[in-house]
């Protein structure tokens, strides 16, 4: 693995891969740009415009970053996409054919479970979901380590794709679909920014492949700091009032700094064990208002290439900006491939401001 902090020499290379081995099978000579975007607010989690001269059909199409320092030559997978939909000009000299390419996942999208379709109540979720995805995707897919069984049958939505329904199926587990640069389909568990640690540090100093413009943007639109409650009771039918209030001269969403109240009324709380008392309805009012109180941050940056992939926590040292030892999970990436090889990378982090 380089030191991607020093200097290298950089190219890429295109390979087409055979679907039946997942291997790299021919190398493309044809190709003049490609950009790869990685998201995981899509659902079958990126994509990828592959630039050639001349058309290469439908196929996989496996890019790499190839990099040579200290005579150390070593070749990087970046992204295995499905390359679908050309569009070609001729500007009377040379032909270009601009390309649409899509993750393995296109494949479990194309398709639907058949009507009345379900994996019956005590299955093992993770391992029925390995099974369907096997069956319905040619890209290799990796098993998850463990899982719970199904509590009841889990039916299929006439309008669903396999696509639709596995990512359903395994949310009842907290998994998540997931990409290797090699195209393989994996599963990942769903965990908070805060228990995850950081695989990369950027920052500001000698070294930092970080470029200098940063932004930042959080909306305050929707945080309340008052919560009231009113339960009525089964047996008597008698209204039971309490009220939190975030008065903290330190939290910038208080009654005093924001020189108004903003309130979210609760009618029907969420208790299970029987008749609250006021206690139980005043405590579970402040933990809503805790809970409200949170507020997520959008850093967008551009960095040099990095094995920082869509899912990792990332940390932020950059001083002038005033962000320091922030932990931040990457949500986003649009990579140019090209030397130099910038990562536009957007990452999110929830900061409490009451308690």
């Amino acid at each position: 693995m380089p030191n991607w902090t020093e200097s290298m020499q950089q190219s890429f290379e295109y390979y087409v891969v055979d679907p039946a081995t997942w291997k790299d099978k021919k190398l493309l000579n044809n190709v003049r740009r490609c950009s790869i975007q990685r998201d995981s607010d899509t659902n079958t989690l990126g994509s990828a415009t592959i630039d050639v001269t001349e058309t290469v059909g439908e196929s996989y199409i496996r890019v790499y970053l190839v990099t040579i320092q200290n005579g150390v030559k070593e070749k990087h997978p970046l992204g295995t996409f499905l390359v679908q939909t050309p569009s070609s000009q001729f500007d009377g000299r040379a032909r270009s054919v601009s390309m649409d390419a899509y993750t393995p996942l296109l494949e479990l999208n194309e398709n639907q479970p058949p009507i009345g379709y379900f994996v019956p109540k005590g299955s093992n979720i993770m391992t029925a979901a390995y099974d369907l995805v096997k069956d319905n995707a040619r890209a290799p897919v990796l098993p998850a380590t463990k899982s719970d069984n199904l509590h009841n049958d889990f039916v299929a939505e006439t309008s669903e794709t396999w696509l639709g329904f596995i990512s359903a199926l395994i949310a009842n587990a907290k998994y998540s679909f997931d990409l290797d640069e090699m195209g393989r389909i994996l599963f990942a568990p769903k965990q908070d920014t805060a228990s995850l640690q950081p695989v990369w540090t950027y920052d500001d100093g000698d070294k930092s492949i970080l470029h200098m413009d940063v932004s930042m943007n959080h909306d305050l639109y929707d945080v309340p700091n008052v919560v009231e409650v009113v339960y009525t009771t089964s047996t008597s039918s008698e209204n039971l009032y309490v009220i939190a209030e975030n008065n903290d001269p330190d939290s910038p969403t208080s009654i005093q700094n924001r020189g108004r109240k903003i309130t979210h009324r609760i009618t029907n709380p969420d208790i299970n064990n029987g008749e609250p008392s006021l206690k139980q309805l005043q405590e579970y009012a402040e933990r809503i208002l805790e809970e409200m109180s949170t507020i997520e941050y959008t850093l967008r940056y551009t960095h040099a290439y990095c094995p920082v992939r869509v899912g990792d926590c990332v940390r932020i040292n950059y001083s002038r900006a005033d962000l320091t030892n922030i932990k931040a999970k990457v949500i986003s990436q649009s990579i140019r491939c090209e030397p130099g090889c910038s990562v536009q990378e957007t990452a999110v982090f929830t900061t409490k401001l009451w308690r």
